[in-house]
C-alpha cells in the first residue's frame, strides 16, 4: 500500500507526536541519556508551548506508561478534579442547566504539570531543568505559530479584545501564521519553577540526601500546586468575573486549596484480549475502555472475517457498518455506566458473556437510538435529554451553533479539522514506553491567568447538572474525560503506545487503525494513513452535548460505492475528504526486537523522529 511516509524503524529510540518540535525535543532527550518517561515529559512540556490552542501546562493529562525492566504497565491520571464549591446547586443559583464551555466556570484543577512531574519523579533519570529546558527557550525565544493556531486565536480575537484583556495582552495583535512566537509570561513561570527545583535539589545535596532529584521535583510541584502559581489562580478566579458562552459574566470557583489538595495518582490500566494481544486504556474515569468494549464486541462478531473481506467494496462496507454500530453501542454504555464513582461494572462491560449479548443487537441497518446494555442485571440510566429528545441538549436548539470557544477546540460535529488536542507516543533503547494525551487549558476557552502566560482547564463542562448519574457534578470529582492513551503489548513484552487526539472520536479513529495493523497485517504508518470514518451520533461530551443520531463521518477515499453502501442502510454519510480525521501517532517495539514509529500525514504537523 502507498503511504505518505515510510513506517521509521531503529533501535536506539522513537519519538512520534501531533508536532514536530515535540518530536525532535523528545528525541533531544533520548540522545542526551533520558529515558522513555524523561523525553515524554520533555515533548509534552513542549507541547504545552507550541500548540496553545490544543493544551496549555494548566490542562489535563492521562499518561499511560510501560516499565521494560519488569513488565509494569500504569497510569498517572493527570486529570483535575472539580473544584470543592462546584455543586449543581451552585450552578442552579445562577440559572444555567449546562456548565458553560467556556471561561472561569468550567474550571477544574489542572492536572497537566502535575502529573508530568509525578511521571518524572517516579520514573524519570533527568532533573527537571533538563526536561523543562526545552520548552522554556521556544516560550522565551520564539517558535513559528501553526496555521491553526493563528485561527483559532482569530475566531475569538473579539472576545479577547472586550472581555479577555489578560489573553489579548498575549495573543493580539493576531500573529502571522508560521511567525516567530513569543510568551514571555509563560517562560518566566516556567523559570521560576526551575529555579524552585534547583534550590531544591542544592539543599537536598549538601544535606547527604541520594533523593536530591526528587527533592527538586517536589518543590517544583509545591510552588506550583500551593504556591505562587495556586496563588495567582485563586486571586483570578475568586476576584474577576469573566464573560462565557452562557452570554454572562461569572467569577470562578476554582481556589488555591482545591489545588493544595490534589496530587496526581498512579493508577492500573483497564484491558482486554484482542487478536493475541493485551490492550491496555485508563479505567472508567476516562472515555478508554469503550475502545476495549468495541474490540470485544467486534471480536464477537468474527471481525477476523471482515478484515479479510474488506478488500472488496461490499466487504468494507459491512466491516464499516459493523464498526459504526459498535461504537454506538460501547458509547452508550459510556454515557449510562462510565464516571469518577466506585460502582462501574467495568468486569461485566469487558466480559465475553456481555460482549456477546450486545454484538447480538447489530443488524443490517442502521439504528439511531442510544442503546445502553444492563451489566450485571443493573439498569441503566441516561441523561434526560439523550432519551427525551435526541440529538438535542439541555436547554440548547438543535438549531443554535455553539458558542465559539466551546467544545473540544477546533473539532466540528462531522470532524472537519487536523487537530483538537495533542498526542505523543515514546519508546527507549531499554524498550520503556509512553503514551500520553494532554489537552485542556485551551488558549480559545478561558482567559489567561494574569501573569503566569497560560488558562486553566474548562473540563468541567463535560459534567451533567443531572443528578445522579456516574458524570453527574459533584465537588472533588473527576470529570470522565475523553482523553484516551493506549497500549498493545505482547505477552514478551513487544508492542506500542499509541493514541490521536479527537475528543469523543478517539476512540473510534483507532479502531481502523488497529484492525488494519493487528489484523490486516499493515506497518504502523500503512494502517495510519488509511481512510477513517467516526459516527456522529455518538453522544458529544462537550457543551452543548448534541449528537446527530445516524450520523457517520468518512473520509471520501473509502470510495463513492462504498459511501453508497453506507447510506443504503440507513447511515446519514457525511463525506469530509480524502485527509481529515484522525491524527494518529504510534512508537514501539516490534517482534524481532526492532523500534518502530509512525505519525498522522493530516494536518502537516505531526513527524515521527528515532534511530
Amino acid at each position: 500500500m502507498f503511504t505518505t511516509r515510510p513506517e521509521l524503524v531503529g533501535t536506539f529510540g522513537m519519538v512520534a507526536s501531533t508536532h514536530w518540535l515535540a518530536s525532535a525535543v523528545g528525541m533531544r532527550v533520548l540522545e542526551a541519556g533520558g529515558n522513555a518517561f524523561d523525553a515524554a515529559a520533555a515533548a509534552g512540556f513542549t507541547l504545552s508551548v507550541v500548540e496553545p490552542h490544543l493544551n496549555g501546562p494548566g490542562g489535563d493529562a492521562p499518561i499511560l506508561g510501560h516499565r521494560a525492566s519488569d513488565g509494569h504497565t500504569f497510569v498517572v491520571c493527570g486529570q483535575g478534579p472539580a473544584p470543592a464549591a462546584a455543586t449543581t446547586a451552585a450552578f442552579d443559583d445562577l440559572g444555567l442547566g449546562l456548565v458553560p464551555g467556556t471561561g472561569h466556570l468550567a474550571a477544574v484543577v489542572p492536572g497537566a504539570f502535575g502529573a508530568w512531574l509525578d511521571l518524572l519523579a517516579r520514573y524519570g533519570t533527568l532533573p527537571l531543568e533538563d526536561v523543562l529546558g526545552p520548552a522554556i527557550g521556544y516560550a522565551r525565544d520564539g517558535f513559528p505559530l501553526v496555521r491553526a493556531a493563528v485561527g483559532t486565536i482569530a475566531t475569538v480575537a473579539d472576545m479577547m479584545a472586550t472581555h479577555w484583556p489578560t489573553s489579548a495582552a498575549v495573543y493580539l495583535p493576531l500573529p502571522r501564521a508560521g511567525a516567530r512566537f513569543r510568551n514571555p509570561d509563560l517562560a518566566a513561570t516556567f523559570e521560576r519553577l526551575v529555579a524552585e527545583s534547583r534550590a531544591a535539589e542544592s539543599r537536598a545535596a549538601s544535606s547527604g540526601s541520594a533523593a536530591s532529584r526528587e527533592a527538586g521535583i517536589e518543590a517544583a510541584r509545591r510552588a506550583f500546586y500551593a504556591g505562587f502559581v495556586a496563588d495567582a489562580v485563586d486571586a483570578f478566579q475568586s476576584g474577576t468575573a469573566v464573560m462565557d458562552s452562557s452570554g454572562r459574566a461569572h467569577r470562578g470557583l476554582l481556589r488555591g486549596d482545591d489545588l493544595a489538595r490534589w496530587h496526581a495518582t498512579e493508577e492500573p490500566t483497564a484491558s482486554v484480549r484482542f487478536a493475541g494481544r493485551t490492550v491496555h486504556k485508563t479505567l472508567a474515569w476516562g472515555q478508554g475502555p469503550v475502545l476495549l468494549q468495541q474490540l470485544t464486541m467486534l471480536d464477537a462478531l468474527g471481525v477476523d472475517a471482515l478484515v479479510r473481506d474488506a478488500t472488496t467494496d461490499e466487504g468494507l462496507v459491512e466491516l464499516v457498518h459493523v464498526a459504526v454500530e459498535v461504537a454506538k453501542l460501547a458509547f452508550a454504555d459510556r454515557e449510562a455506566w462510565y464516571g469518577d464513582v466506585p460502582d462501574v461494572p467495568l468486569d461485566a462491560l469487558l466480559s465475553p458473556a456481555y460482549a456477546s449479548a450486545r454484538a447480538a443487537l447489530v443488524g443490517s441497518a442502521a439504528v439511531p437510538d442510544v442503546r445502553p446494555g444492563a451489566p450485571d442485571g443493573r439498569v441503566p440510566w441516561l441523561p434526560r435529554v439523550l432519551t427525551a429528545h435526541p440529538g438535542a441538549a439541555p436547554d440548547v436548539a438543535p438549531d443554535v451553533a455553539p458558542a465559539v470557544g466551546t467544545g473540544e477546540p477546533t473539532v466540528s460535529p462531522i470532524g472537519l479539522s487536523p487537530g483538537d488536542t495533542c498526542h505523543v507516543d515514546v519508546v527507549d533503547r531499554w524498550g520503556n514506553r509512553v503514551s500520553a494525551t494532554p489537552s485542556g487549558g485551551w488558549l480559545q476557552s478561558s482567559p489567561v491567568v494574569p501573569g503566569l502566560g497560560f488558562p486553566l482547564p474548562t473540563r468541567a463542562q463535560m459534567f451533567w447538572l443531572e443528578p445522579g448519574l456516574p458524570n453527574s457534578l459533584a465537588p472533588g470529582k473527576r470529570p470522565r474525560t475523553t482523553l484516551s492513551p493506549a497500549m498493545v503489548l505482547d505477552d514478551d513484552g513487544h508492542g506500542f503506545a499509541f493514541g490521536t487526539p479527537g475528543g469523543d472520536q478517539q476512540d473510534q479513529w483507532t479502531v481502523p487503525f488497529l484492525l488494519r495493523h493487528l489484523l490486516g497485517g499493515d506497518d504502523l504508518q500503512a494502517a495510519i494513513d488509511a481512510p477513517s470514518w467516526h459516527s456522529s451520533g455518538v453522544p458529544s461530551s462537550f457543551y452543548p452535548r448534541t449528537h446527530t443520531p445516524n450520523g457517520l463521518v468518512a473520509e471520501s477515499r473509502l470510495g463513492e460505492v462504498v459511501l453508497a453502501g453506507l447510506a443504503a442502510r440507513g447511515h446519514l454519510v457525511e463525506d469530509v475528504g480524502p485527509w481529515q480525521l484522525g491524527r494518529l501517532s504510534a512508537a514501539g517495539v516490534r517482534a524481532d526486537g526492532m523500534l518502530v514509529a509512525a505519525a498522522n500525514p493530516r494536518g502537516a504537523q505531526g513527524y515521527a523522529a528515532g534511530r
